[in-house]
């Protein structure tokens, strides 16, 4: 049974840092690509950055390249986004996602574990 469980969201001004987490168990976390994606109210989940099981791939979005940097540490098992410059249409909830393999994808039907979601709101 793999879970998944966000940490790290809440309210920050425009222009702020945040560092979201992912704590992954159940699985072989070694194993698995990882991705974030987010949800605004009212609007689809997007993808948001997305980070190789080996880690030697990242991808991003057009909206954060330059922002937000993923990573994972493979002693906590666990996958960071660290969200820099924050304007207001970052604003939703982030979903951590994995999918076990060498992935790089930006399409959410391609991730089979999800988790329940963190809220980031940007506000001045």
């Amino acid at each position: 049974q793999v879970r998944l469980v966000e940490f790290g969201g809440g309210l920050v001004q425009p222009g702020d840092s945040l560092r979201l987490s992912c704590e992954a168990s159940g699985h072989t976390f070694s194993s698995y690509s990882m991705a974030w994606f987010r949800q605004a109210p009212g609007k689809e989940r997007t993808f948001v950055a997305g980070i190789t099981q080996s880690a030697e791939y990242t991808s991003y979005d057009d909206s954060v390249k330059g922002r937000f940097t993923i990573s994972r540490e493979y002693a906590k098992n666990t996958v960071y986004l660290q969200m820099n410059l924050l304007k207001l249409e970052d604003s939703a909830v982030y979903y951590c996602a994995a999918v076990d393999g060498m992935v790089l994808s930006s399409k959410s039907r391609t991730y089979t574990h999800w988790g329940q979601g963190t809220q980031v709101t940007v506000s001045s």
